[in-house]
């Protein structure tokens, strides 16, 4: 087929106003405005995936609604235009603030780059405070504490490096609720709010360990007097991963009106339905194949099928299936939340990989930052595109499942940091050998990984996880690389028992089955013996028996640190009868 872009694809760029202009291919969400007038709600919070359209949507409110810009040519021909609140375009006075690259190793850079944020927005008002801000000098920055006192110029600090913050911490909790004053009396007009990420600061400061003192000392008066009890809001929409509820910052606030992955409202315009999907690929001379839907379908919005924009687009760009949604400090967070759970979390985690899906309890309404529990974390992994939601079985009772082979790929990724830090090759190599059947090479790269990592995986009971369970999980996570390859069975019943591991190969023709049954001296004896005897239970219990073709049965011992096996190649036929 003749593949051809038609218009330019916004893969880098997230504006709203350079992707209309700039003639790029867009998939018009306009109706998102009209939804957002109709519902009147004084604060919104909007929570989804990263790369799923957020910061687009917000700049389309920003364009279409700021009073200082003239929208006519960016609207042209799109729905919004249609409708009775086309009146509505360039009506309002806008502030937008955007914290997604928030970041900072103490709680003064963090500040001070949020002040960064701030100032570009004072600047952009400039005329409103009749010169007061030096639009030549962006090297200092001063705030402005009441409306009376915009008629004072407030000495402008140099930029000392030596000085711990370049930013007055009071005058910067008061510049945001300051600026909402200063311009709703400019205009005589209430102000709309719109800021862009608003949970990644707290996330900067929970993963460098000054998370509470940051949102009780700053970010709590900083966005909380700005969003509650303000005459000068008008409507505010605040997007990001996690909705914050008990942090301090909201502590302030009437509850915002919160609309998740699981809200009908909302959720057509987040991500990609199917026949935007498929019209997008047609436009660009490809067509929405099983493959395509395979590698970045499976999301649920409310009721909605959604695609992920960002890897459809590049797949357009690049035409090859690829993953190309990645978020690397996402990955090392979770790892690092999974690393706490206790035994029942790692219970239908191994479910969710063995089985494509698990039933869990989820908080989806509530971050992990605050509340440090199984459930805050499976609710993590849904808003942030990890999981999605097959059904809601009771208030927070949710079937889960990994959304896509792309998601998949990034979830082993995920498990992979889950039992060990680095050594990829060596884990790849360890299964090229087990899939040639080569247990030598097997047996040695197995022995290094077990002696590097196993101080984790150790004899005493480590956050609930049973001793006898480590080596098997550990196993377990690095099986997630060979999915595509193979389906995992963990701890089912298979024959007449129960087997450790199981994975199935998808093409038997190929590569083997395989078996694994563990077994842990809890003192020091015959390993080779116990392997033997692990190997043994296979063919006593018929493990093999919903299996047909070749298979390679393993039986493995520990103890401690050391580790032996014994193996055996057989066939199996179509009846589950050894030949």
């Amino acid at each position: 087929m003749n593949h051809q872009i038609k218009k330019p694809l916004p893969t880098g760029t997230d504006s709203f106003r350079e992707v209309r202009t700039g003639g790029y291919y867009y998939v018009d969400k306009t109706l998102m405005i009209k939804d957002f007038l109709q519902l009147k709600n004084k604060v919104t919070l909007i929570t989804r995936p990263r790369r799923f359209g957020k910061t687009l949507n917000l700049t389309m409110l920003r364009d279409f609604f700021d009073i200082e810009q003239k929208s006519a040519e960016l609207f042209a021909g799109l729905v919004i235009m249609e409708t009775e609140y086309d009146s509505e375009l360039n009506t309002k006075p806008v502030i937008y603030l955007t914290f997604k690259s928030s970041a900072g190793a103490t709680i003064d850079d963090l500040k001070d780059g949020l002040a960064y944020q701030m100032m570009k927005e004072y600047i952009r008002f400039g005329k409103i405070f009749a010169g007061i801000v030096d639009e030549a000098t962006i090297d200092y920055f001063a705030f402005y504490q009441t409306y009376e006192a915009l008629k004072k110029v407030l000495t402008p600090r140099p930029m000392d490096k030596k000085d711990e913050s370049q930013v007055d911490t009071g005058l910067f909790k008061k510049s945001l609720t300051t600026l909402l004053q200063t311009v709703t009396h400019h205009y005589n007009k209430p102000t709309l709010l719109l800021i862009d990420e608003y949970d990644q600061p707290l996330l900067n400061a929970h993963e460098r360990g000054f998370r509470e003192e940051f949102s009780k000392e700053i970010y709590a008066d900083f966005l909380g007097d700005a969003l509650k009890g303000n005459e000068a809001l008008g409507q505010s929409m605040l997007t990001g991963i996690q909705r914050v509820a008990k942090e301090s910052i909201f502590s302030k606030l009437n509850n915002p009106v919160v609309y998740t992955v699981e809200d009908e409202i909302y959720a057509s315009y987040f991500g990609l339905t199917e026949v935007e999907t498929k019209k997008a690929l047609e436009d660009n001379g490809l067509v929405l194949t099983d493959d395509v839907k395979r590698y970045y379908d499976g999301y649920t919005f409310g009721s909605i099928d959604v695609y992920n924009p960002w890897s459809i687009l590049n797949y357009i760009t690049k035409k090859r299936l690829n993953s190309y949604w990645v978020n690397t400090s996402t990955n090392l967070l979770i790892r690092e939340l999974i690393l706490k759970q206790k035994q029942r979390f790692h219970e239908d985690f191994e479910t969710l990989i063995t089985e494509g899906q698990a039933t869990v309890t989820a908080n989806m309404e509530a971050s992990f930052i605050e509340l440090d529990s199984a459930a805050t974390l499976w609710g993590l992994l849904v808003n942030a595109g990890y999981l999605t939601i097959n059904n809601r079985k009771s208030a927070k009772r949710y079937v889960v499942r990994i959304p896509n082979h792309e998601v998949k790929e990034e979830f082993s990724a995920i498990v992979e940091l889950y039992t060990y830090q680095e050594d990829e090759g060596d884990l790849q190599a360890m299964f090229d050998a087990l899939m040639d059947s080569d247990m030598e090479e097997f047996l040695k790269i197995y022995r290094f990984l077990i002696i590097r990592y196993v101080s984790y995986h150790d004899t005493a009971i480590h956050n609930g996880v049973e001793p006898e369970n480590s080596y098997h999980m550990l196993f377990l996570g690095m099986c997630m690389s060979m999915l595509g390859m193979y389906k995992p069975k963990s701890n089912r019943e298979d024959g007449d028992g129960r087997s450790d591991i199981v994975m199935i190969s998808l093409e038997p023709r190929l590569r083997p089955h395989i078996i694994v049954e563990f077994k842990r001296l809890k003192e020091i004896g015959d390993l080779k013996k116990a392997a033997g005897v692990a190997l043994e239970q296979i063919f006593t219990n018929r493990y093999y028996g919903d299996l047909c073709g070749k298979t390679l049965c393993i039986g493995i011992a520990h103890f401690g640190k050391k580790v032996e096996l014994v193996h055996r190649e057989v066939v199996v036929d179509e009846y589950g009868e050894l030949i």
